[in-house]
């Protein structure tokens, strides 16, 4: 019996957040800069001889059963299970397909639209088919965001697909451009040693925020498009400090990207982020700012190494979770499980021919 399995990285949003939402990228053109970080969706596909489709989501502690003979419909269960097998099964044979995430929902890591590259990355696998990372960031979008309706942004998929430190572009005519960033070791052993992600127990849902912003972008708010014309400008300004090695600076400009952020929409900070926000700085940190649209889920804090024993201990109190974590360079990675097997097989995968 073989299994598929596929993991896709989460991501932080470092800058520019909110400029790659279309309703703003398709006038102004956007800027993102983000890195994944190991912290993973999961999914395992199982082949069996069963006349359904099992689909089980750890997540949410919930199950859904499809037979082949009927017609994949969306209706709120596992949709992004169905979306994904809408697009790349045949129903020829019934399979179980198990989903599990490293963060809980609504965490502002990117979660939803990893769980889709990674459940695109499964079937992949299993059909072996040549998709470039560009060609599975661009199938999530168009289930998640087009078929499923769910608004959003185009960052996430493309962080997980390619994985990494990547500066984006989004433009209605040319599309997507992921710029991979060469960043010297050191600067990231400094990044990772100085920065602290801490999770703030409340979890919202991004579409309610992103819509609050795509109103006030259709309006022409000044104050909220003055605000994105800034944060796309200092995306900039954060990519030069990572490449010229001023991880410093970098925790600076993460300050002026948070107060920046906060003018984009009334929803995006509430008075728990504010406070854990403040309580941070007093105890030393540099500057931060949420992953995501905001509202909640994880807030990350830059700090000199001298004050991070402080600004953790600050979090603590103020009721935060602290999260230790690694940078990912990696995108998204399928693979086959073959250890049942009782005779040594050669099966053909993506990455070439496997002897199991």
């Amino acid at each position: 019996m073989q299994f598929y399995r596929c993991r896709a990285p989460l991501r932080l949003g470092l800058a520019g957040g909110g400029t790659d939402v279309q309703s703003y990228s398709d006038i102004y053109g956007g800027n993102v800069l983000n890195v994944t970080i190991n912290r993973y969706a999961y999914t395992h596909l199982q082949l069996n001889d069963t006349p359904d489709i099992e689909i089980e989501s750890y997540d949410f502690g919930s199950s859904s059963r499809i037979n082949l003979k009927n017609e994949i419909i969306y209706n709120g269960e596992s949709d992004l299970a169905k979306g994904a097998i809408k697009h790349f099964y045949d129903g020829s044979v019934g399979f179980k397909l198990v989903t599990h995430n490293d963060a809980p929902p609504g965490s502002g890591l990117g979660s939803s639209s990893a769980m889709v590259v990674s459940l695109i990355g499964a079937f992949k696998e299993l059909k072996n088919l040549s998709m470039s990372q560009y060609d599975i960031a661009q199938r999530a979008v168009q289930i998640e965001r087009h078929e499923l309706g769910i608004m959003g942004g185009l960052q996430d998929q493309y962080a997980s697909a390619f994985g990494g430190f990547n500066f984006m572009e989004f433009n209605k005519e040319s599309g997507v451009i992921v710029n991979p960033l060469r960043i010297d070791p050191w600067v990231l052993r400094e990044l990772e040693y100085n920065l602290v992600l801490a999770y703030t127990k409340k979890n919202r849902l991004s579409s309610t925020i992103i819509e609050s912003q795509v109103k006030n972008v259709e309006n022409n708010d000044k104050g909220c498009l003055d605000a994105m014309h800034n944060l796309k400008s200092h995306a900039h300004e954060m990519k030069k400090a990572l490449l010229t090695g001023n991880p410093t600076e970098f925790g600076k400009l993460l300050d002026y990207t948070w107060q920046e952020k906060k003018k984009m929409a009334a929803t995006i900070s509430n008075p728990l982020l504010d406070q854990l926000y403040e309580d941070a700085i007093k105890a030393g940190a540099l500057g931060g700012k949420v992953s995501g649209a905001g509202g909640g889920g994880f807030m990350m804090f830059y700090c000199e190494s001298t004050k991070k024993r402080e600004v953790i201990e600050a979090l603590i109190k103020g009721g935060a979770e602290i999260m230790d974590f690694a940078f990912e360079l990696e995108g998204v990675q399928s693979w086959r499980s073959c250890r049942q097997m009782k005779t040594p097989q050669t099966v053909f995968t993506s990455q070439g021919p496997l002897v199991a």
